[in-house]
């Protein structure tokens, strides 16, 4: 599956490579392509980060706001990403971008004869043509050399003696990987103190140099990606110990890789810092003016409605003092029909009182006095032993009580001639409604 991602960049190795002559060149002539071909997908990925530092005091103002209500703080944030068109995840992508980029690299340095060549496997397995030619010129494998690297040592041996392989496949080419004296196939040694400078000092001091110049580089990038991105308004303690976490971790990490894989990763990643830094540079630059801008132009938006509510307001208050205001009436249909239902009720069951009441009078009925614990037509809706001045007279309170329970213990509950206001609301509302005006299976 790698193997198959890395060809396309084998295939542009070689060309590279056949334009220059010169393996490091054409590494150099890689890393600026790549850079060319990922400006647009950093700048997106730029900006992205760039505006959601500046919401960062915003966010903090929400989370202060919103503090133990994690639903509605999830609500408000979520909203704010929506009106500043801004994605948490929209600056962390994109910058993901070249790390497949560079694992792809890797592969096709390691395996020059099959990805960039473009040799079959077959020819190069046991068995093959190619490794059968190999095994008779003498080829062996360094002792104590990773057999990961196998294909860098083959095809260096196959440069050296070209001539007996050229006839196996048109597709071998001599790889040559000097580039400024030093051998870009080889794997830089950190043990500076057992150096064996007989061959010369700067293949040996250049090699070691190359990983500590990509550190030193990939540290200055990311010191100034920080410094450029830096908002103090909106910086914590937190995000100050990871930024100084990564600052230090990555670096490290890109300096134990250096002293691990072949050299001419070293300068792949010398030649990405360097891109990087003017690449994000220039990019922020660029974003700063263009969102100062926009924060400007919505700056002035919020001030023109401020002013506006402010001028309503205003008026507002100058018609209250002429008391020239009017009532802004509900417009909702459903409201003025429940408000319409609940005044017919209402008018309905003052109606049948009256009437009660005037039937009552013709036939001489003297109307019963109601308890003082009635509630509509509950008759003992604050307690059958409830007495109205319990606390303004306590002195007989106790005895009143009493008088109280024993007079309503066998008496009815309900008022049967003081009908209920809401049994008379749902003996008005027609069959298949609810309270709400809807269907009760009606969503």
């Amino acid at each position: 599956m790698l193997d198959a991602i890395a060809t396309p960049f084998g295939w542009l190795m070689r060309q590279l490579y056949e334009l220059t002559n010169n393996f490091g060149v054409a590494i150099i002539l890689f890393s600026l392509i790549v850079a060319i071909v990922l400006l647009p997908f950093m700048a997106k990925s730029k900006k992205g980060m760039m505006r959601m530092t500046r919401l960062q005091p915003k966010l903090m103002e929400l989370q202060r706001k919103h503090e133990g209500n994690q639903q509605k703080l999830n609500e408000e944030i979520a909203k704010l990403y929506r009106q500043e068109k801004a994605s948490p995840m929209g600056g962390c992508l994109w910058s993901l971008l070249p790390f497949p980029i560079l694992l792809a690299l890797y592969r096709a340095v390691i395996r020059p004869i099959t990805l960039v060549m473009g040799v079959s496997e077959e020819l190069l397995a046991e068995g093959g043509a190619l490794f059968e030619r190999l095994a008779e010129q003498g080829f062996s494998l360094p002792e104590g050399v990773n057999s990961f690297y196998a294909q860098i040592y083959q095809s260096e041996f196959i440069t050296a003696h070209f001539d007996q392989f050229a006839d196996i496949s048109d597709k071998l080419i001599p790889m040559d990987y000097n580039f400024l004296g030093l051998n870009l196939a080889a794997t830089p040694d950190w043990h500076f103190w057992q150096f064996d400078f007989s061959a010369g000092v700067w293949p040996v001091l250049g090699l070691f140099l190359l990983p500590v110049i990509s550190t030193a580089l990939n540290y200055l990038s990311m010191f100034i990606s920080q410094k450029v991105n830096a908002n103090p308004a909106a910086s914590t303690a937190q995000t100050q110990s990871t930024n100084k976490m990564m600052l230090w971790m990555m670096p490290l990490i890109t300096l134990w890789m250096g002293f691990t894989l072949p050299a001419s990763m070293s300068v792949y990643w010398i030649m990405n810092s360097v891109t990087g830094i003017v690449r994000d540079t220039a990019l922020t630059a660029y974003y700063q003016k263009k969102l100062d801008a926009e924060d400007a132009v919505r700056r002035a938006e919020e001030r023109a409605r401020e002013e506006e509510l402010e001028r309503k307001r205003q008026e507002t208050e100058r018609l209250r003092a002429m008391n020239a205001t009017t009532v802004n009436k509900n417009t909702s249909k459903k409201k003025q029909q429940a408000q319409a239902k609940q005044s017919d009720t209402e008018r309905r069951a003052a109606a049948e009182r009256e009437e009660r009441a005037a039937r009552r009078e013709r036939l001489g009925v003297k109307e019963e006095e109601k308890p003082a614990s009635q509630v509509g037509n509950r008759r003992y809706a604050r307690g059958r032993a409830y007495v109205e001045d319990r606390f303004t007279n306590p002195e007989g309170a106790e005895a009143a009580t009493a008088a109280a329970a024993a007079e309503s213990e066998f008496g009815e509950s309900l008022d049967a001639d003081m009908p209920d206001a809401a049994d008379t609301a749902a003996a008005d509302t027609p069959a298949g409604e609810n309270g709400s005006g809807k269907d009760e299976n009606q969503e």
